[in-house]
């Protein structure tokens, strides 16, 4: 990578982390977004890189704000995020490549909807949501963790919509989403996925994700629900764009050759 790369690859992660602070869920996605749009470094690095700042942000994070966590609601979600998760990977290793370009894009216009959806239906559901449904968005998540690194969609519309506080919301997500990223890491490690340029990101991006992370732990942004709503939908917009262009741009080549 050039220099001006690092920078910029590192500005994406400083984005992605205060993203990822307010809203529980956006490290990850803003990250695989904004790096797909300025093509920074290859996807699946990026995606290596998003994982483990996503754990070592969720460390963080739940070393003092523990208590915030709604663990009924972190535990149904886990119990549908394992299998999600195993089958998701195993469907990476199966696909050919211009199938999963196309399921690519599909999950960009996915992520696009939802935040439509989240942006349209902000009233909170009466009531807090059933286990297995908690379970069965923990499936869905862990399939599109497995498959693309980006597992927060599901999540956040299901997490968004329940009668919960916002810290509690905040950090059950994180939890959540760290469930995903540890399970993940665990099974491509392994298989020689993580590959040099995955370890150089991560020296270069943990400080800064550190250092962030640290700083809005002891300076939390006031921000309202509605305020922290509209900014999810927005990260979702952006990410979901950084996921259909490449993907679009991707299948017309292969579609003119």
């Amino acid at each position: 990578m050039t220099a001006w790369q690092v920078v910029a690859f590192l500005a994406c992660v400083a984005v992605a982390t205060s993203a990822q602070r307010m809203t529980g869920f956006a490290l990850a996605l803003i990250l695989l977004g904004l790096t797909s749009l300025l093509e920074l470094a290859p996807l699946p690095d990026v995606a290596n890189v998003a994982m483990v700042l996503s754990l070592a942000n969720a460390i963080i994070v739940l070393r003092t704000a523990h208590r915030s966590v709604d663990w009924s609601v972190l535990r149904a979600t886990a119990w549908g995020t394992v299998p999600g998760v195993a089958l998701g990977v195993a469907l990476l290793g199966w696909l050919d490549a211009g199938l999963v370009v196309a399921l690519r894009l599909l999950l960009g216009l996915v992520i696009i909807a939802c935040a439509l959806v989240v942006l349209m239906r902000t009233k909170l559901l009466p009531q807090r949501s059933s286990n297995a449904s908690f379970g069965g968005f923990g499936l869905l998540s862990g399939l599109l963790g497995g498959l693309f690194s980006a597992s927060g969609p599901p999540l956040v519309y299901q997490y968004y919509r329940q009668p919960m506080a916002l810290p509690a919301l905040r950090d059950t997500l994180t939890g959540a989403l760290a469930v995903s990223s540890l399970l993940r890491l665990v099974m491509v490690v392994p298989t020689g996925q993580f590959s040099a340029r995955s370890m150089m990101l991560c020296a270069f991006a943990l400080p800064l994700t550190t250092a962030i992370t640290w700083w809005f732990q002891r300076h939390p942004p006031g921000w309202s629900r509605a305020a922290v709503l509209k900014l999810v939908c927005a990260l979702l917009l952006v990410t979901g764009t950084g996921l259909v262009v490449p993907a679009a741009q991707a299948l017309l080549a292969r579609f003119a050759a």
